[in-house]
């Protein structure tokens, strides 16, 4: 045979963003072995009559650090056909962590990310490492069914060299000295760039700010420079008010990296503030610094409950909530004088936080998602419902809460949902796309299907985007600022990650929760349409919409050290 595997009368759309064009695809020894014209015989044949076929979908924003770890199909992000992703984003992670640190890890990670404590405790069982070269050889070491690039997070370096203080005040010369080199470890080890974070809405353990948001750009500088040493690596940061546009470039020019910012979103700095954003982006850009602003196709919405309030969290009078157990969230949420001031705040529909990206938090567009003490109002506008009732939407909110043991389920609105502003950053050839946030507030959101979004929505119902454009920036694109040297292309010789996908149905379901990750925690899922076939490394892991591998392994997905598998 000639081929392992031939796929047949697609249109290829090779991640270039050059023209799609018709042709068959032949895969050997787990590359591509000819494009285009595929002379000779196969031992499986895929028939994409009507159908493209495409690079496997590269996700440069996801939180799969600890899930990796119990769930060696990565799901949902292969059924959208995502054949790569890079976790480790928003400074956050799990390596390098002491022993005596784990717990506090987790804590942050449930706090700030929307992750289950229970889950990650059960899921990540006797944690086979502490360093950061130790975890990645525990993930080269296990069954992968897609290829995984990591970041290493601000967070945990930090906390590894800093202990609690790293939540407290800024780091001593020696400490940061400490930072550095264990960033520089890490990058040496594999690691695809260095993460960090500075924005308000990432308050962790207790209420109190995560370790990253302690640092001072001097320390951030100081840290990323140990990629100017190594030559390798992205550096990835969540924005605050500090670093912003001058410092990014700073970072671009010392160390020679490229630099990517999360996120670019619509509602930024208020309706028009992402036309300023863009602007100073293409400014920077245009002067030869290497900064990459991330774009969302997707509006940035959230699921949420009070037991785990986290897009109210950045107002200071919600400190002592995060910081309260249950039970004393529930006697907070009773308190006469909380409720006032949180109707008060409520009632000015204002920017929380004062800072870069700011929420406009309105009880306007909260929908109430899941109660069982009252069906009737399941969703339903909360404040269609508090009218009705003449009550305060605030007080509706806290009392559904309450009579439900914090279980109601409310969904709020937050950026990103005007969709003509959304289509001039995603039809803007500056940006990349990101921000699926896969493995992370798992509860709440469901953009692990950004892929399918972008390719019904975007391209077949509203005829935004080619799909030629649209593969490009799932493919070609995220590969490139990230450093994926091997990723994101259809070429010969180029290893075989594919996608054939059947343009007139693409799309991604509606949202399902389930109770399938570790210690029984729900999640939601979104179910791909239109999504044929997905190989990686040769291998076909999806196929009519199942799992064509046994996540018990072995399995096609590799660590890619460096950016690379090669």
């Amino acid at each position: 045979m000639d081929y392992d595997i031939k796929i047949t009368g697609g249109t290829i759309i090779d991640g270039t963003g050059a023209p799609g064009y018709p042709g068959d695809v032949g895969i050997a020894d787990g590359r591509i072995a000819a494009l285009g014209d595929a002379p000779g015989a196969a031992r499986s044949v895929i028939a994409a009559d009507g159908r493209v076929v495409c690079p496997g979908f590269v996700d440069i924003h996801t939180h799969y650090d600890a899930q990796i770890m119990w769930d060696p199909m990565l799901s949902f992000s292969p059924w959208h056909g995502v054949t790569t992703c890079v976790m480790g984003n928003c400074g956050f992670g799990i390596a390098p962590t002491r022993p005596h640190h784990r717990d506090l890890i987790m804590r942050t990670l449930e706090k700030v990310e929307a992750m289950s404590y229970e889950a990650l405790d059960e899921g990540l069982g006797a944690w086979p490492f502490e360093s950061f070269p130790q975890y990645l050889d525990a993930i080269e070491a296990r069954p992968k069914a897609i290829n995984v690039g990591v970041l290493v997070g601000h967070t945990p370096v930090r906390l590894f060299a800093m202990g609690e203080a790293s939540i407290e005040r800024t780091a001593t010369a020696d400490e940061t000295a400490i930072m550095r080199t264990l960033v520089l470890e890490a990058i040496e080890a594999g690691a695809v760039g260095f993460s960090t974070s500075q924005s308000p809405v990432h308050v962790g353990y207790k209420g109190l700010p995560v370790p990253s948001r302690q640092a001072d750009f001097s320390e951030i500088m100081t840290l990323a420079s140990a990629l100017r040493d190594a030559g390798s690596g992205v550096i990835q940061i969540t924005v605050g008010r500090i670093p912003w546009f001058d410092e990014f470039s700073d970072l671009a020019r010392e160390t020679g990296r490229n630099v990517t910012w999360t996120a670019m979103l619509t509602g930024m700095e208020g309706p028009d503030g992402h036309i300023g954003h863009l602007r100073r982006s293409i400014e920077i850009l245009e002067a030869g610094l290497p900064v990459y602003p991330q774009v969302a196709c997707r509006p940035l919405q959230s699921e949420f409950q009070f037991s785990s309030p986290f897009s109210f969290e950045r107002m200071p009078f919600f400190q002592p909530v995060s910081a309260a157990d249950r039970d004393g969230k529930k006697k907070i949420y009773h308190d006469p004088e909380f409720r006032r001031v949180f109707r008060d705040a409520m009632a000015l529909d204002s920017d929380m936080g004062g800072e870069i990206a700011p929420l406009r938090l309105s009880f306007h567009g909260i929908t109430i998602t899941d109660c069982h003490s009252r069906p009737e109002l399941v969703e339903r506008k909360l404040v269609d419902a508090a009218a009705e009732l003449g009550v305060n939407p605030v007080d509706l909110a806290l009392d559904l809460a309450l009579e439900t043991d914090l279980a109601a389920r409310f969904r709020i609105p937050l950026l990103n949902d005007d969709e003509d502003a959304v289509e001039m950053l995603l039809k803007d050839p500056h940006m990349v796309l990101g921000l699926s946030d896969a493995g992370a507030h798992t509860s709440q959101m469901y953009d692990s299907c950004y892929s399918t979004h972008l390719l019904g929505h975007w391209v077949r119902e509203r005829g935004a985007l080619t799909p030629e454009h649209a593969v490009w920036m799932l493919t070609g694109r995220p590969a490139e600022v990230f450093g994926i040297t091997d990723r994101g292309l259809l070429a010969e010789g180029r290893p075989a990650d594919v996608v054939v996908y059947d343009p007139d149905t693409i799309g991604a379901g509606p949202p399902k929760r389930v109770h399938d990750l570790p210690a029984g925690a729900d999640r939601l899922i979104s179910e791909a349409f239109g999504i044929d076939a997905v190989i990686v490394n040769g291998v076909v892991i999806r196929q009519g919409g199942t799992d064509r591998v046994d996540g018990k392994g072995p399995l096609p997905g590799r660590l890619l050290r460096h950016g690379s598998a090669a």
